[in-house]
This record gives C-alpha cells, sequence and structure tokens, in this order.
C-alpha cells in the first residue's frame, strides 16, 4: 500500500484461499494504478518498492511464488505468471517513479496489518484566513445523470484504489456502482445491490471503503435486534454472498450514524451512534470478521453524529448533538481532550494535508462550519457559514469535504447549490456558490486524482462538475 499526495494511491492485495490455478471472478474493473515494481514475500511479510503503471488485483498465497512480467501496454490481460515454491515476485518492464516518491510497505498477509509512510504533512493552518481575496474554483462543465435510485440519495463516496469507480447509496437500500467515462464526463452503472438490514429492511445510514478498495462497509441500526453493519465484497466468487452482516452488535439503540476507516498501520474502523457510544472495530485473521471494542459510552450525553481519525496519532474524534466535541486516545485509553461549543455538532471532518487542522460542521445558521487546531484545545481559528432561502434549520444529512490539496471545503445545502470555502480567505462567507441542481444538494465530493466534483441531491441525480 502506498499514498502520494494529493491523491492517495494504494496496492490492492488480497491472496486466495482456493487453487492458484483457480480463476476468480471480479466485478471491479482492470485499471492502471501505480503500484510497486518489486514484492517478495517471506512468510506471512511482503516489501514494496518503486511503483509503475500495472495493476494486480490478487497475488498467489505465501506459501508459493509468482513471477508476474507485465508487458506494454500494461492491463491486466498482459500479466504473465510464473509459479516457483518460496516467494513472490513481481517485475515490470518499466518503472516511471522517480526515486523520491519511492515509499516502502510492509504488508502482513490478509492485509490486516500494514506498515504505511505517511504522507507528508504540510502546514496550511498559517495561511487560514490570511488572505483578502479567496482564489475561486472554475467549473467548466457540468453534468447530471440519473442515480438510478428510487429514493432520495443518502452517500457517496470515490473508491480510494480505483479512481474510476465510485459508490452511492439511497434511502430504498441500494448501493450503486459506478464507472466513470472519459476522466469524469459521464458515468456508467456497473452493478446495483441491495443492501438492506435482515430485520427492519433498513438502508445504509453510512458507507465507507475499505483502504483496499476491495470492499464497502455499511452502517444501520441497534433497534430490534438488527445487523449493524454489512461488507459488501467486489470481489465477487461463486458460491459467496455478496452481502454479510456482521454478527457483532455494540451498539445499544439507535441509529449508527457515522462509520470511518482510521489512517494506521492496523486496519479498523470506528462507528458512533446515537447510544452516545464510539466503537473501535478491528480486523480479525479470519475473513470478514472484526472484533469490535468500546472506546467511550459516557463521554457524550446525546448523539454521536460523527467520527473520525487523525493521521499523527492514534485519537479518534467524535462529534456529538450534546455540543461537544471529544479527542480519544486509543493508545492510552483515556480522552485527550473535551471541546464544548455553542451549537450541536453534526460532523467532523480532519484535513487531508494539514493533520493538526479539522473542521466540525455545527448548527448555528451563518457559522456552521468551525476549524480547530487539535495542538490549541478549545481555541476555534476560523469559521464559515452561509445563509439559506429554503430552511432556518441545518439539516444533519448535508455533508462536507476537503479538496485533495486541504485549502478548500465544499458544502452541501438545503439550496440547489454547491458552497466553496477558500481556508485562506478572511471573510465568514462563501468564496463562491455553484448552482448544482434542482433540489436540495446533499454532499460533493472531491476526486482524488481528477479535477472533479461529485454531488448527489434529492433531486434524484448526481452531478459531476469538471473543475479548472
Amino acid at each position: 500500500m502506498e499514498r502520494k499526495s494529493p491523491s492517495p494511491v494504494r496496492l490492492n492485495e488480497a491472496s486466495s484461499s482456493s487453487q492458484p490455478q483457480s480463476r476468480t471472478e471480479l466485478v471491479i474493473p482492470a485499471v492502471n494504478p501505480k503500484v510497486p515494481q518489486t514484492v517478495k514475500s517471506v512468510g506471512s511479510g511482503a516489501r514494496i518498492s518503486c511503483g509503475s503503471s500495472a495493476h494486480l488485483s490478487s497475488l498467489a498465497p505465501s506459501n508459493g511464488v509468482v513471477n508476474v512480467k507485465v508487458e506494454k501496454p500494461y492491463s491486466a490481460a498482459n500479466v504473465k505468471v510464473e509459479k516457483s515454491n518460496s516467494a513472490v515476485k513481481v517485475k515490470m518492464e518499466k518503472c516511471h517513479r522517480s526515486s523520491s516518491d519511492v515509499e516502502v510497505v510492509e504488508i502482513q498477509d490478509r492485509g490486516n496489518k500494514r506498515k504505511i509512510e505517511q504522507k507528508e504533512h504540510k502546514e496550511l493552518i498559517p495561511l487560514v484566513s490570511r488572505s483578502s481575496a479567496p482564489c475561486t474554483v472554475h467549473c467548466h462543465t457540468s453534468n447530471h445523470i440519473s442515480s438510478q435510485h428510487k429514493r432520495k440519495l443518502r452517500s457517496v463516496a470515490v473508491c480510494p484504489v480505483n479512481d474510476q469507480l465510485f459508490v452511492s447509496s439511497a434511502l430504498d437500500g441500494m448501493i450503486n456502482l459506478w464507472q466513470l467515462q472519459a476522466r469524469g464526463s459521464g458515468a456508467s452503472l456497473l452493478s446495483t445491490t441491495d443492501s438492506v438490514s435482515p430485520v427492519q429492511r433498513r438502508w445504509p445510514e453510512d458507507i465507507a471503503w475499505h483502504p483496499l478498495g476491495n470492499s464497502l462497509f455499511s452502517a444501520y441500526t441497534a433497534d430490534s435486534g438488527d445487523a449493524q453493519i454489512s461488507v459488501l465484497n467486489l470481489n465477487k466468487t461463486q458460491g459467496r454472498a455478496r452481502v454479510t452482516f456482521l454478527e457483532d452488535k455494540p451498539h445499544i439503540k439507535g441509529i449508527i450514524n457515522g462509520i470511518e476507516f482510521m489512517p494506521w498501520e492496523n486496519t479498523c474502523f470506528v462507528t458512533g451512534g446515537s447510544d452516545h457510544g464510539v466503537v473501535l472495530w478491528n480486523e480479525k485473521d479470519e475473513e470478514n470478521s472484526w472484533k469490535p471494542k468500546a472506546l467511550h459510552r459516557n463521554m457524550h450525553s446525546s448523539a454521536v453524529m460523527g467520527v473520525a481519525g487523525m493521521q499523527q496519532k492514534q485519537i479518534v474524534l467524535s462529534a456529538g448533538a450534546d455540543k461537544r466535541i471529544v479527542g480519544f486516545d486509543v493508545q492510552v485509553g483515556r480522552a485527550d481532550f473535551k471541546h464544548q461549543l455553542d451549537s450541536r455538532c453534526m460532523s467532523v471532518l480532519p484535513n487531508p494535508c494539514d493533520f493538526n487542522l479539522f473542521m466540525v460542521q455545527t448548527g448555528t445558521l451563518g457559522k456552521q462550519l468551525r476549524l480547530f487546531d487539535i495542538r490549541l484545545r478549545q481555541t476555534e481559528i476560523h469559521s464559515f457559514g452561509f445563509k439559506q432561502e429554503s430552511s432556518d434549520s441545518q439539516s444533519a444529512l448535508i455533508n462536507q469535504a476537503w479538496s485533495p490539496d486541504g485549502l478548500y471545503l465544499t458544502s452541501g445545502s438545503v439550496d440547489p447549490v454547491i458552497h466553496v470555502f477558500d481556508i485562506r480567505y478572511n471573510y465568514h462567507k462563501p468564496s463562491q456558490s455553484i448552482k448544482a441542481h434542482q433540489k436540495r444538494v446533499f454532499k460533493a465530493v472531491w476526486h482524488y486524482s481528477l479535477p472533479l466534483l461529485i454531488s448527489i441531491s434529492s433531486d434524484l441525480h448526481i452531478g459531476l462538475h469538471k473543475i479548472i
């Protein structure tokens, strides 16, 4: 696995328990992300160095050896595999990356432990609110496609590994997998999966990609003994269920409002719910097996609306409807800090480049977005906001997203616009607002490698907005 700022690219490596000669039918189309050039496997570990344009969807079991030769043009069809008995070697004809781009990664079996050379921290906080004029984002073209959902959309997320793929979810319980066309000019629907919960037939409240990009996790509710987490396996194999539900049910009651994978060495994710609890799920050795552990249940006096993980320390941020932000240190096992705000908190979002900067969405009109420096405890360093013509209340279904360079925030709105904020701008209003849909906009996410914004709206359309 590797990351390259500002566009994280990860190696999707999975070992198969079936015979090496058997083939697995992949739903995800073949793409060409950058992957390391040489992979050597000894026992349970692997070492990777130097990138090349090729795609490996799977490697042989660790007790065998695979020699892979990739010929130009690089594609999954041109990978030649040779077997031996002790190591795994991947050979590429050409390496397109300089030595400064090389990042070393160690991956154990099943990918549940990975040493990652973190992407470079960038100091953006000194730039906050220092400019008298914003740098605007120019929306070149916009294309609206039918979401193919029958009810209102809830979430949208871009695959962290394959930059052609993204997913959408809605109140109809379906998860749609999309493939971008012509660098974001259009998108085609690859698959639709019924992902409603088994008891209450609930839709996914929130979704999150696995860091390897081979599965999608959904959070539901803790009521009526229903399943709380599902896993949508995108590497479809014969005889296996496409959607599986985890057996553990650590949340006590109410909706699970947020699910988020942590940017740490061990593969894990965190959920926050209406039962005031924050739960950490660690991956176990068995496939699709996760062990939940409650981090805290009484640090919030109301529903936990959003969760996130900080990059430089194992701190889990949680934002609550009790107007409180909690930073919980997982290694120490106690709260590192608590912020009390003047308005209910609905989400929290760490900056992708400055690891000390994070944003909190609140319910105060005209001051919905607050920026904080984790080192300054309860000091708010800047705030943004926007007026709403359609409603006087702030909806928790409206969400935000950071740009890959960490300098811009986008926000949905109860109005049919996307608000864009330049954090360098010393004003509290949007630096610009883009007319994007016919009805309210729930979210607009930045693509990490294409100049593209992807938005979802209650008009049942997905917006593809090319920017320059």
